[in-house]
């Protein structure tokens, strides 16, 4: 294993380069002259924590910013790329972490935005049709082309952003964290389309903060921390001791159950809780769920897509009606509350999808944190502003969010940090339950132990903490007690001793010999 050297001692031919490549932003230096190569027909895996500078270098590459020094070098020119349009004429394109889809647009509008067919009546639509229905065949997921977007989960939403970079046609592929909300089913057919287009000579930049699942496509790994390149190694060389050493310094575990304290009474109380598919299918996402919680104690709803997890948790916050069913905070039955009245009674939900539901892109970081307390120091027309900045202080060192501080543009944070803010902003409110749905969503194994701690100190101080996920390593961190939930029931109940193949078994998940 080496250090990363002036150039990768890769024998395959590099068709695009970074030199020297730096990114400032004031006195926040992104990127501190990064050497990077791609090459023809391969793999390569891009680690790094939030903030280590990924998503920098990978926009630079892919013209959505310019460096502020040094140069890329396509085919063995130097080029300089004004807009992400003018990469993608060059056969570069990038699937972005966070998606940029329209909502109100069909999924056929979507994937030709800005680049439509041309027929002699105008748009021809008709031609998009097939071309997406051939994507999304080749992707495996049956979608209607004329779907809006917004009535798809965010799995769904995720594929579309794919079949969108795939319908260009480019020979260089950046997938910055394409499998953040996929299920293992469609990323085993991601893989599958990853394999088909190196064999074709596609060259892919892959970025994921699923370290095990990234190690199964690379062919090499390049690892960044705080702006520089610090290491390098062929797929033959590197584990994911390897990975987490040069990320992060040293081997993050994801905690523990916290303990040295008993258990208080019972904080959530599910009583036969039912829900409708929400979107009018004629079964029940959740059936009849019976779930006690107790505050100080850690509970993990592990389950595999379709499960009912998301849907649980947005009931239990009121953002979905039960059909049948009661929903018991401290004794007293909420279930007719609104989601402030729930979240003013003691009730917190932070949603899977950070970017559309846990914050406002428009407000700062400060304003994000206080939103959802704004009531606490608000008396008539008038906010308190000391009130609200204290607060606002308070929470950024509790969450410990790396920011320049309150007045800085919630964009300008890593993904892991944005995800302190939506945890931080629900915590502010100080509930008794804290319900977090997929709360790791794509951050990094330093950002996640990060997380984790958060919700275990607030276990210790009393908080009845929920949390949702899809990886089955997850469970066995900070969870005192792990339900399995399976098309829309509990199918089992584990508690901290439990293996991952007993968990996957329960979910209805083939567990590999």
């Amino acid at each position: 294993m080496t250090d990363i050297p002036a150039a990768n001692p890769d024998v395959g031919e590099v068709v695009l380069a970074a030199r020297n490549v730096a990114k400032s932003y004031g006195q926040i230096h992104a990127l501190k002259g990064v050497n990077f190569d791609i090459h023809r027909g391969q793999v390569t895996t891009l680690f790094g924590e939030n903030g280590a500078g990924k998503s920098t270098l990978m926009k630079i590459l892919s013209g959505v910013i310019r460096p502020t020094s040094g140069e890329i070098i396509l085919d063995g020119q130097p080029v300089a790329f004004n807009t992400s349009t003018e990469a993608r004429d060059r056969g570069i394109s990038i699937i972005h972490q966070e998606l940029s889809l329209a909502p109100n647009l069909s999924v056929r509008d979507n994937i030709f935005m800005g680049r439509e067919i041309k027929g002699p009546m105008g748009v021809d639509f008709a031609e998009e049709e097939r071309q997406v229905r051939k994507l999304l065949e080749e992707l495996e997921e049956d979608i209607d082309p004329l779907t809006p977007v917004e009535e798809l989960r965010l799995g769904q939403q995720q594929i579309v952003e794919i079949a969108r970079a795939l319908s260009v046609d480019s020979r260089i592929l950046i997938m910055d964290e394409p499998t953040s909300a996929l299920s293992a089913t469609e990323v085993e057919v991601l893989f599958k389309v990853i394999r088909d287009l190196t064999s074709k000579g596609v060259s892919i930049v892959y970025i994921s903060h699923h370290l095990e699942e990234a190690l199964q496509i690379t062919n090499h790994a390049v690892v960044l921390r705080d702006g520089a390149m610090t290491a390098y190694a062929p797929r033959s060389e590197i584990d994911l001791e390897w990975i987490v050493r040069n990320m992060v310094g040293e081997n993050y575990d994801l905690g523990s159950p916290p303990g040295g304290y008993d258990f208080g009474p019972v904080a959530l109380s599910l009583r036969e809780v039912t829900v409708a598919d929400p979107k009018g299918g004629d079964y029940n996402v959740v059936d009849k769920l019976s779930l006690d919680v107790r505050a100080g104690e850690v509970v993990c709803i592990y389950g595999l897509m379709g499960a009912g997890r998301t849907e649980l948790m947005e009931t239990v916050a009121g953002r979905l009606r039960a059909t049948t069913g009661e929903v018991v905070l401290e004794g007293k039955e909420v279930s007719h509350l609104s989601i402030a009245q729930r979240i003013a009674r003691g009730l917190a939900l932070v949603p899977e999808d950070r970017q559309r539901d846990g914050l406002v892109q428009t407000m700062t970081v400060g304003q994000n944190l206080s939103l959802a307390s704004i009531a606490s120091f608000t008396k008539g027309l008038f906010t308190q502003k000391k009130a609200e900045q204290d607060l606002i202080d308070r929470t950024i060192k509790e969450v410990t969010v790396k920011t320049s501080g309150g007045a800085a543009a919630i964009g300008s944070l890593s993904g892991g940090n944005q995800q302190k803010v939506v945890i931080g902003k629900m915590l502010a409110t100080r509930p008794k339950v804290i319900l977090l749905d997929e709360p790791s969503r794509g951050i990094d194994i330093g950002a996640k132990a990060e997380v984790f701690r958060l919700l275990a100190e607030g276990a210790k101080r009393g908080l009845a903490v929920v949390y949702s996920t899809s990886e089955v390593g997850e469970c066995l961190s900070i969870a005192h007690r792990i339900i399995v939930m399976h098309k829309g029931h509990i199918s089992a109940e584990f508690d901290s001793t439990v293996t991952k193949e007993q968990i996957m078994a329960a979910s209805g998940e083939s567990v590999a010999a």
